[in-house]
């Protein structure tokens, strides 16, 4: 049985549940866990080592892809040890300094993410609506400015976390919903007004993911009035499949963040095994499919494949 603190204290241990109901199985649950964490590393190495080394994905949209690819490594790596240290040696204790650290790492990859398909929405729209002037606006530099600025925007916004969360005593059941540390769940569990915390979250995600929403549709929206107005069909169709990987990636991002969002607002109504299963898929999948998106839509990337692989032909390639 497991012994949890009931006291009031400035450095709890908090536990991971895993997934309720499901103890017995989890050796079992542990083996597609510990392969989509295989495919996400191998993955997003694999296309960091083919922007690196192929010198025709030496563009912009492939620099921000080996970043998108870079911070997926980041989440996966942030996620894995609490996750599978649940399922294979039944570990569910984390301290508080382990579990701040961990949960700054997530939250700070996450908002870099969603910075990094924010520049590359640029990076189309710019393609698409200034082609003359896709060299001269998307240099190196500007590639390392944009890039620069996600991760300076995340880690500044992010860094005031974990200080807000140590100034709160904890004290009762101090379990976790899901299997690694995040900030609305820990912050849940504190002692004390807990107001202006919350409301500093609630900035922070304004200022990060729904601003690069807002970012991401009014680039799309500029994208589509222009291909409207072209009059080659082939052209607009062309036009827009370069678009296809990065939509994929903004639907594969964004779609489990709001998920997870929205089942923290009605978690008491929410199965146990749901909430869990989709807190785990919400930092999991996108590192999974992100790779294969592009591996199954991009031709550059195919190419690439094909070249250092050997293969004369990739399914779904056509």
């Amino acid at each position: 049985m497991w012994s949890f603190n009931h006291t009031v204290s400035n450095w709890p241990t908090f536990s991971f549940i895993g997934i309720p109901g499901l103890e017995a199985a989890q050796i079992w649950i542990s083996i597609p866990f510990c392969l989509l964490y295989v495919l996400a590393l191998m993955g997003n190495a694999l296309l960091l080592i083919l922007v690196k080394t192929e010198c025709n994905l030496h563009e912009p949209q492939f620099y921000f892809l080996a970043m998108l690819a870079l911070t997926d490594l980041g989440l996966s790596l942030s996620t894995m040890p609490s996750v599978l240290a649940i399922f294979w040696f039944n570990v569910h204790y984390i301290g508080l300094d382990a579990c701040l650290t961990q949960m700054f790492f997530i939250h700070t990859l996450s908002s870099v993410e969603s910075g990094v398909l924010v520049a590359m929405a640029f990076d189309r729209l710019v393609a698409i609506c200034a082609p003359l002037h896709y060299a001269r606006i998307l240099t190196h530099s500007t590639v390392a400015c944009l890039s620069g600025a996600a991760v300076i925007r995340s880690a500044t916004l992010v860094a005031p976390l974990p200080f807000l969360l140590r100034t709160f005593p904890f004290c009762g059941v101090n379990i976790l919903s899901h299997s690694y540390c995040y900030y609305p769940d820990v912050l849940n569990l504190a002692c004390g007004d807990v107001t202006f915390s919350g409301v500093y979250g609630l900035v922070f995600v304004l200022f990060t993911f729904a601003v690069d929403i807002v970012f991401i549709l009014v680039s799309y929206m500029k994208i589509v009035a222009t291909v409207l107005t072209l009059e080659n069909r082939d052209r607009n169709w062309k036009s827009l499949h370069t678009c296809a990987c990065h939509l994929c990636a903004v639907f594969v991002f964004y779609l489990p963040l709001i998920s997870v969002a929205v089942l923290h607002h009605y978690a008491q109504n929410t199965s146990p095994v749901l909430f869990t299963s989709m807190s785990n898929a919400y930092l999991l999948v996108t590192p999974v499919l992100n790779p294969l998106v592009y591996s199954l839509k991009s031709r550059q990337i195919q190419a690439a494949l094909r070249k250092r692989f050997g293969v004369q032909r990739v399914i779904a390639g056509k």
